[in-house]
């Protein structure tokens, strides 16, 4: 008689597979994404909803490369940097990490602030605060419950961030042909260059790049000894990619939809007017639900933002400092803005640029060890993946190429 329980029990277990990408896609929508993408439809509509499709599609290659590596060889991209380049080489590598670490945090705890500012009217300091406490809290608990815990947290908090900004969405009632038409890439002058390059690095996190394979090697440990295991991983990874970029893709278009359809003309240049012209046009719930979702981002990100940073740490310099030591050591300069008064908004935008900056440093050493027969085996990539990632790499650095340029020009 057939009966569809072995099936059952192969589904069950293809979905435990699933979690690592999860918690790499919060990345994808941290409060750099909401500084910017909010700036992006502003002030140019729908003009840059193609600057997000275009990153997320990049995103999805870079992410399952950094997970393919993780299967293939059990090592961490930082330490796979340490085994293959020169000491120099490596070095570099570690100081421009530890660097986009700090501006990772600076965007994860100043959007958190930001946050319970608008929800309870706290001072920024205070709000950095107890952004900065939850992110401890959920990596000690990450340490004492394990890794799976950890995601189904993780990923209820991305599950707030989506329905708050599916919902708001919604309501703003955006014009379906004026986003098909910003689909189609073009610029509006240098302006809307340099924020293109902040939406990209916003998108594809640099930071997540060097922290997957760590999450991939820790979950499947034991599975990726074997031949049959690493085939097994690698193709539950494909979908865990897949989908959990495809949702962080979801979030961050429909920001820069809701901007272009309730923000567009009206000088909302930071999350704080954002949130109380949305309030005005939409009403108090689309309100309440963009300040939940960036809650929930500041406290997810924030966490997986120190979670990488030890992961670089760990893989360049083969030390190990308490989890409570880099939190506070990443946790001060985000404070110290905070308590001097910069433009909190301002700030992110300028630490999603930051970030642009360190991609290719993280994707090119990437692209060089996936290619490798020596250091992934089997499990190489196709020529026709180096090719594509190729390229990938080098819009990317030409981009930060033309900002630099643009930022010593003065614009």
């Amino acid at each position: 008689m057939y009966t569809t329980a072995p099936l059952r029990r192969m589904n069950r277990a293809g979905v435990q597979l699933l979690g690592p990408a999860f918690v790499a896609a919060v990345a994808y929508v941290d409060p750099g994404n909401f500084a910017t993408n909010f700036a992006a439809g502003a002030t140019y509509g729908y003009l840059l909803c193609w600057v997000v499709i275009g990153a997320n599609l990049m995103a999805v290659l870079v992410q399952y490369l950094a997970a393919k590596a993780g299967i293939a060889t059990g090592r961490t991209l930082p330490q796979l940097c340490r085994d293959h380049f020169r000491r120099p080489t490596a070095n570099g590598l570690w100081l421009q990490a530890e660097l986009v670490a700090i501006a990772t945090d600076l965007a994860e705890v100043v959007g958190g602030a930001i946050a319970i500012n608008l929800l309870f009217g706290a001072p920024l300091l205070l709000g950095g605060t107890v952004t900065g406490v939850v992110s401890f809290a959920l990596l000690m608990y990450q340490s004492r419950h394990g890794q799976r815990p950890f995601e189904a947290v993780i990923i209820g908090l991305l599950a707030v961030v989506l329905i708050g900004f599916s919902v708001s969405t919604f309501e703003s009632h955006p014009s379906s042909a004026e986003i098909v038409d910003g689909l189609a890439p073009r610029l509006d002058g240098t302006a809307s260059l340099v924020l293109a390059a902040g939406m990209l690095g916003a998108t594809v996190m640099p930071h997540a790049i060097w922290l997957h394979g760590a999450l991939v090697t820790e979950r499947h440990g034991k599975a990726i000894r074997s031949t049959e295991g690493r085939t097994r991983i690698l193709r539950a990874t494909r979908i865990d990619v897949a989908v959990a970029m495809t949702l962080a893709g979801a979030v961050n278009l429909a920001m820069v939809v809701l901007a272009g359809a309730a923000l567009k003309g009206t000088g909302a240049a930071s999350l704080s007017a954002a949130h109380g012209e949305i309030g005005d046009k939409l009403g108090q719930l689309p309100a309440l639900l963009l300040a939940l979702a960036l809650l929930a981002s500041g406290f997810a990100s924030s966490s997986v933002g120190t979670s990488a940073g030890s992961v670089i740490l760990d893989g360049f310099l083969q030390r190990h400092i308490p989890v409570a030591v880099r939190r506070l050591l990443t946790l001060l300069p985000a404070l110290v803005i905070l308590a001097v008064g910069i433009d909190p908004s301002r700030a992110l935008v300028v630490s999603q640029v930051v970030l642009s900056f360190g991609i290719p440093c993280a994707l090119w050493p990437l692209v060089r060890l996936t290619a490798s027969q020596r250091v992934m085996g089997d499990l190489v990539n196709h020529w026709a993946t180096t090719l594509i990632a190729c390229m990938v790499a080098m819009i990317i650095t030409a981009l930060n190429i033309a900002l630099s340029v643009l930022t010593l020009r003065g614009y």
